[in-house]
């Protein structure tokens, strides 16, 4: 380790050299308040930032015990640490400054969504805190630019990482109210099982979003905002750890049928809870909506390729004898690929699937009466028939949108009508069960032993995320464009780093098994192995979505 002044020199000594001199800075240097490992060094302007981490001791910030004390409030904390060091990058570094990313400082973008980072990360072992972030080091064309190089190591980032642990009363208040509020929002997702409830939706929730490009709650005077109320026969009640007592909507097991005409709330109220597996930040108006964490978005995707996957519970008897017990194809009709999604889900533990029929193969949800008695020979058991069984026989609950299929009624354990971004409950009226959709359903949760293919491009192995919805695999490309519980960018890298290990793993093992084994790692150590800072913790459901639609 050296003395910060040692830096200094350096970028002295390389002003006006050619960029590659800049690789003379990688090390560890020690500041007055904090220690700066330069772990990576970009060889071009244009090229990715350079990666930093600072290390700070707890005894230096401004952070007390009750903000770390447990792994739920260190997520809160860690999140909240993130926005803020990126709001303190926007406000006291100057940018853009030469070629390329020259003059940048940057760290982890958030969406709304609370999540497990590896931007900041605690490491109570040494008592002291990490920030992962990144520096586009300056040039101009290809040359040192050493003066702004050190003006940016010796008073942005001074200053960046001061004013990220040292907070005025404003700042600590709204840390205070973002840790209370994740942990009562974890409160109730644990608590949900036990009362045998799939999700909850607090009164007074704000459930529109602005765009569907835009997560953040709608302005309200541009917007018109109905606070969401639960109906009196859904109402229950919890008594948070911070919150007080607070009621809401909960939606109980087994199939609930959302209904009401178009624009009246019901893919909103869809969107909510299934995004309700992540805590949101405080003002977003979904902050204490919660969901059971193993729910999951099934939808159409036309032209996904699927690899050795038994979908014969739903389609069978295909023309030409094609076996559906081990089927695979390169471009996947809309209720093939629904059938394929559904049981790779249960593969991974699903306990809820949410379906909205505007997503969803039509003619994978339902076959009216009319059809039934024309055409006799159907390969395709429509999901109506089986998600009666799927609850009562496999624990499997359901929540589906519709608007255009009454018959949904009569496997519905209860329906919920949306008028006007409002919930009622009408069951009473319009639940039958009559039983004639109710079929017995064969599953089988046999785990996959998938062999990754090949992830060679050129000379190199090369697995790397490339935005939210594509992973770059070898010369293939994944498309997670419909993989709808995907936050952020982050989770996408994450993704992509678990492919690279699952890749790596010569264990002849199911691959759900050993994605399993690299979230149950996360969860127990967090990321204070990995040097990383783009990353965010997602489940085994995305993981193996990615793996899932990898071609070959």
């Amino acid at each position: 380790m050296a003395n910060s002044n040692r830096l200094k020199e350096i970028l002295k000594r390389i002003n006006g050299r050619g960029y590659k001199a800049y690789k003379d800075i990688k090390g560890v240097y020690e500041f007055a308040n904090f220690t700066l490992e330069i772990t990576h060094v970009q060889g071009d302007p244009f090229a990715s930032p350079s990666s930093l981490i600072a290390y700070i001791k707890l005894k230096d910030t401004q952070l007390s015990e009750e903000t770390y004390k447990t792994k739920e409030r260190t997520v809160a904390t860690s999140d909240f640490l993130t926005r803020l060091f990126d709001k303190n990058c926007k406000k006291l570094s100057k940018g853009l400054r030469g070629t390329g990313n020259s003059g940048i400082i940057s760290i982890q973008k958030c969406g709304q969504e609370i999540l497990e980072r590896s931007s900041v990360v605690f490491n109570l072992e040494k008592n002291e805190i990490e920030f992962r972030f990144y520096i586009g080091l300056p040039a101009r064309g290809r040359s040192v630019l050493g003066k702004i190089a050190e003006e940016m190591f010796f008073k942005e980032i001074v200053d960046i990482v001061y004013y990220s642990t040292h907070f005025d009363d404003t700042t600590y208040n709204n840390l205070i109210k973002q840790v209370k509020t994740y942990e009562d929002y974890c409160f109730i997702k644990k608590s949900l099982k036990e009362r045998k409830l799939v999700a909850f939706i607090p009164n007074g929730s704000i459930l529109p979003r602005r765009s569907g490009i835009d997560q953040r709650p709608p302005e309200l005077n541009k917007q018109t905002v109905i606070p969401f109320k639960s109906p009196e026969s859904l109402s229950v009640e919890f008594e948070l750890p911070n919150g007080g007592k607070i009621h809401g909507m909960g939606i109980p097991e087994g199939v609930t049928v959302i209904t009401g005409g178009g624009f009246h709330g019901k893919s909103t109220l869809l969107k909510a809870i299934e995004r309700g597996i992540y805590g949101h930040i405080p003002e977003d108006g979904r902050e204490l909506v919660a969901t059971v964490d193993n729910a999951v978005k099934i939808r159409a995707e036309d032209g996904r390729a699927i690899e050795g996957v038994n979908i014969s519970s739903f389609i069978k008897d295909l023309p030409f004898k094609k076996d559906t017990t081990n089927f695979s194809t390169e471009n996947a009709s809309g209720s093939t690929s629904m059938a394929a999604n559904i049981v790779e889900a249960i593969e991974c533990g699903a306990e809820l699937f949410l379906i909205d029929e505007d997503t969803s193969a039509t003619n994978f949800l339902i076959r009216d009466e009319r059809i039934r008695e024309i055409v006799k020979k159907e390969p395709i058991t429509p999901y109506i028939d089986v998600a009666k069984s799927l609850y009562e026989d496999f624990g499997i609950s359901t929540i589906i949108i519709t608007g255009g299929s009454g018959d949904y009624f009569d496997v519905a354990d209860r329906v919920i009508l949306m008028d006007e971004y409002l919930p009622y409950d009408v069951s009473e009226k319009a639940v039958k069960n009559t039983g004639k959709f109710n079929k017995e359903i064969e599953l089988t949760k046999e785990k996959r032993k998938l062999n990754l293919p090949s992830a060679q491009k050129g000379k190199k192995e090369k697995i790397a995320a490339k935005g939210k919805h594509t992973i770059q695999y070898g010369r293939m490309s994944i498309d997670l464009s419909y993989v709808e519980q995907i936050a952020e960018y982050n989770q996408t890298e994450f993704i992509a780093l678990a492919l690279k290990f699952i890749h790596l793993d010569s264990k002849y093992k199911p691959a759900v098994e050993k994605a399993e084994e690299i979230v149950k790692n996360i969860e127990r150590n967090g990321f204070l192995k990995f040097k990383s800072g783009n990353l965010a913790k997602t489940r085994v459901f995305e993981i193996m979505a990615a793996i899932n639609r990898l071609r070959g």
